[in-house]
């Protein structure tokens, strides 16, 4: 009975820990919205939690190991997106609901995508979490451009190369966009979307 118990107790446990760290990932995101990652402290995040400092440090070790994980949740959504794209059949469509979701994103999670971006090159943790995101939407994007008709391979005018230029192009339009408003998320999405066609050469 009391092996029972005992298992009953941890799975309790296990639960009301995820629950914690959710809010505790929640607060964090709500606070890059609002204060920025120099601004916010781990005092901030825990009070936006509901709970102590101390508390806190049970679940993480820093502010920077909340942010990275609150990074990590957020590009699972990226990923799903990514698999989706490189998994539709017409490409016109393929493109146009890619980029009709990265618009979502964007406006769901701007802040931490921001942020994932802005530390990629000092964190090594986000570096390697935003570096497999990008290869991820590469690959999708070089998935929808051979169903196009462009030519495989990694020349300047094939696949490959052209998907890498595409990827880091709709990232840096977003990035700034996004510091603007949701009127500019949309210009960037049909910006984006005209060179993609473009470059499938789906349009001229």
């Amino acid at each position: 009975m009391s092996g029972h118990h005992s298992a009953r107790s941890r799975r309790t446990t296990e639960r009301k820990g995820d629950v914690r760290e959710r809010a505790i990932l929640d607060a964090c995101e709500a606070l890059l919205a609002h204060k920025g990652y120099d601004a916010m402290t781990v005092g901030d995040i825990a009070q936006g939690a509901g709970i102590t400092r101390g508390a806190l440090y049970f679940y993480f070790g820093s502010k920077q190991e909340v942010v990275t994980a609150l990074v990590a949740r957020t590009v699972e959504h990226l990923w799903e997106r990514s698999r989706v794209t490189g998994q539709t059949d017409e490409p016109r469509q393929a493109i146009a609901a890619a980029m009709q979701r990265t618009v979502e994103l964007w406006n769901e999670h701007g802040p931490v995508m921001r942020t994932a971006i802005d530390r990629s090159l000092t964190v090594p943790e986000i570096g390697e979490l935003w570096k497999h995101t990008a290869d991820l939407f590469i690959a999708a994007i070089t998935a929808v451009l051979e169903r196009a008709g462009v030519q495989a391979g990694a020349a300047p005018d094939h696949a490959s190369a052209m998907a890498r230029a595409l990827c880091w192009m709709i990232e840096r339009t977003f990035y700034h966009a996004s510091q603007e408003s949701r009127e500019k998320l949309q210009e960037a999405s049909a910006t984006c979307e005209h060179i993609w066609l473009t470059s499938a050469g789906l349009i001229t």
